[in-house]
């Protein structure tokens, strides 16, 4: 596949952006490519196009096939596998976010309440310590809630919030 300036561009910085966010280098430029490409995609194709190590583009295209991100297909004729990756930024957006969710959100919850529990049922604790991690396990939960009710909205209705952004705070009553 030959990439166009601008497909470079877009694939490079999209490779740094994922760094930033703790996403290996190279699954974020093999997301890219695929994302961009008009056509699934065979890991030669992808090892040859980004000149990455076909052993790194096979270990990347797992890591993006568990995020649910990329999909394997299959061609007439061709023994290969082919790649896809889905293509609404919307779709990606959420299965990204509840993949971390599972790897982050969930398991910190889990320590958080039973950390609480530990606290309170020792009574060694100070109570501001206590009063701190019930703090942080009511954020965290109250976070997790929101997150499971936004996520059951209709896309086009959070489209409609997205677009009202801070608005949205009008709706609200104020205590002041």
């Amino acid at each position: 596949m030959k990439l166009t300036p601008v497909m470079e561009r877009y694939i490079l910085h999209w490779g740094e952006m994922g760094a930033r966010w703790g996403v290996n280098r190279s699954i974020a430029q093999i997301h890219a490519l695929l994302f961009l490409s008009p056509r699934p995609l065979t890991a030669e194709d992808i090892s040859d196009t980004l000149t990455i190590a076909r052993s790194n583009v096979s270990t990347s295209l797992k890591e993006l096939q568990s995020l649910n991100l990329v999909a394997v297909t299959h061609a007439m004729g061709d023994r290969r596998d082919h790649f896809e990756a889905e293509k609404d930024p919307w779709q990606i957006a959420f299965r990204v976010v509840e993949a971390r969710k599972r790897r982050e959100i969930d398991p910190t919850l889990s320590m958080l309440r039973q950390c609480l529990i530990d606290a309170r049922s020792e009574g060694a604790e100070d109570p501001e310590v206590v009063e701190r991690i019930e703090s942080m396990v009511e954020f965290v939960q109250a976070s997790n809630a929101w997150y499971e009710e936004v996520r059951r909205l209709p896309q086009a209705i959070l489209v409609k919030l997205l677009k009202l952004g801070a608005k949205v705070a009008r709706l609200i009553p104020s205590r002041t």
